[in-house]
């Protein structure tokens, strides 16, 4: 009891300690805050554009295709790292309010659809990492660790220790959820018949939402990144805020829905990451890393799109939930699809973790089994 109190409080105190941290890196002298606004200005610019023409996901889409455009031409614009944490937290909460009883008590259904899931990573898995084996010339490790269906950190890291390329590894999956996230809105678009344009906003406004309701999100926040933090959880700052989130839905302690305000504005974020992600690096390697990860996202949109209207034939559910579930585009940003579909979160999001979590523990082990060998 003793050991385990100590534990808490020394995770505690290393919480508090990253927390100053990332405070302190905001300071003039250490974060680029000309480049960053810049980046953010542009990124709102292009979500406008892309709300003004009714494109899909404006705020996301626009923002990450701007900014993609800025970093190829070397424009001054920067996201570091350190932002991403608190926007994870948002939408960690913001997943977390869709897990509704009447969603969860369905969890026995998904079986069928968690069983084809595992078939469609391995089938992503086998496709892509021969497509950059044979096409792309990449080297075995490379190769391997660019081609798992997810985990782009986790795949850098590996594929560094393995001895892989670690900046091609971590460029081809920044373009993998890069062209991911900018094909499948425009396909769930046309296959529901609807617009994920501006005006499919999500929940009321902000100034509309009760200081209880801001309260329990705040709350779901904060100690949803200290609870994942001292259980050591992968991707604390989003899955923390989203467990504490649903249980807080889900006990019937608050039914606050997000503001969609802070929907666009997560969008806004994660575009603009997204797209600053390739910030620093030559534009030859840009766009050749863009047009072989083009050849990998036709073959990842296709399976997903088999493996969806397959499953759906053996499954109660329908093949754009199925698709958002299946697509490796990234947790945060489907989920954010399937917000502005009003579909089913919980489901979408369940899919994303296990899927991530999958290719975490079983990437290298494989790698072991099949490269290491023929090594």
């Amino acid at each position: 009891m003793r050991m385990r109190l100590r534990e808490m409080i020394g995770a505690m105190r290393d919480l508090l300690r990253d927390a100053v941290n990332g405070i302190s890196e905001l300071s003039p002298r250490r974060f680029p805050w000309r480049r960053f606004l810049f980046a953010l200005a542009l990124g709102t610019l292009g979500g406008w554009l892309f709300a003004y023409y009714r494109l899909p996901l404006p705020w996301m889409l626009g923002s990450m295709v701007f900014c993609t455009a800025a970093a190829i031409a070397r424009t001054p614009v920067a996201a570091p790292s350190v932002i991403r944490p608190p926007m994870s937290a948002v939408i960690g909460v913001l997943l977390g309010s869709g897990f509704k009883p009447e969603i969860v008590a369905q969890m026995p259904n998904w079986l069928p659809t968690l069983g084809g899931l595992v078939l469609f990573m391995v089938a992503c898995g086998l496709c892509c990492v021969t497509y950059f084996r044979r096409v792309a010339g990449y080297d075995p490790v490379t190769a391997f660790f660019s081609g798992m269906p997810g985990g782009l950190v986790e795949m850098v890291i590996t594929g560094e220790e393995k001895g892989g390329d670690a900046r091609t590894i971590a460029l081809i999956h920044s373009a993998r959820i890069l062209l991911v996230v900018m094909t499948l809105p425009f396909i769930v678009q046309w296959l529901e018949g609807v617009s994920l344009g501006i005006n499919r906003n999500q929940g009321p406004s902000m100034f509309q939402t009760s200081a209880l309701g801001w309260f329990w999100l705040v709350a779901s926040a904060i100690a949803g990144v200290m609870l994942a933090h001292a259980l050591r959880l992968p991707a604390k700052q989003l899955l923390g805020p989203m467990l504490v989130s649903a249980v807080v839905h889900l006990v019937g302690l608050s039914d606050s829905v997000p503001p969609y305000e802070i929907v666009n504005v997560a969008q806004l974020i994660l575009g603009v990451t997204i797209g600053c992600r390739f910030v620093g690096t030559p534009p030859q390697a840009i766009l050749r890393i863009l047009l072989l990860s083009l050849g990998s996202t036709v073959i990842l949109v296709v399976l997903t799109l088999v493996f969806a209207f397959a499953v759906a034939h053996v499954s109660s559910y329908k093949p754009v939930p199925l698709i958002l579930a299946y697509s490796p585009g990234g947790l945060a940003e489907m989920s954010l699809i399937a917000l502005a579909l009003h579909t089913e979160v919980a489901f979408v999001a369940a899919h994303h973790i296990i899927r991530v979590f999958l290719v975490m523990i079983g990437a290298g082990p494989l790698f072991g089994v099949i490269v290491g060998k023929k090594s």
